[in-house]
């Protein structure tokens, strides 16, 4: 009973960084903070279900390693966007500009 109110607990957090992911379109920062939210309970959810069967955690720590590099690709999308533009509103930023 307990491990299954964990999981709806994890689903729940889960949607409700989906749910910030979506709703929030004026900064970039705010995007990335929740992709990274998300990513974070991702992380926990795959460490808790391969200790579930006792697996190997290696590929946690494979997934650890992505995440890390994709945050740290959307943080310099962010810092040469604020040196282009002055800041990150989506609405200052031109898809056709070169």
């Amino acid at each position: 009973m307990l491990m299954n109110m964990y999981w709806i607990f994890m689903i729940f957090i889960f949607l409700s960084g989906a749910w910030v992911f979506c709703s929030k379109r004026k900064h970039l920062l705010a995007g990335l903070l929740s992709l990274e939210f998300i990513v974070l309970i991702l992380f926990f959810g795959l460490f808790n279900y391969l200790g579930l069967f006792n697996y190997e955690l290696f590929f946690s720590m494979i997934f650890l390693t992505f995440s890390v590099c994709e945050g740290a690709l959307g943080l310099a999308i962010l810092v040469s966007m604020i040196r282009t533009h002055g800041n990150d509103f989506f609405q200052s930023f031109m898809v056709l500009q070169c």
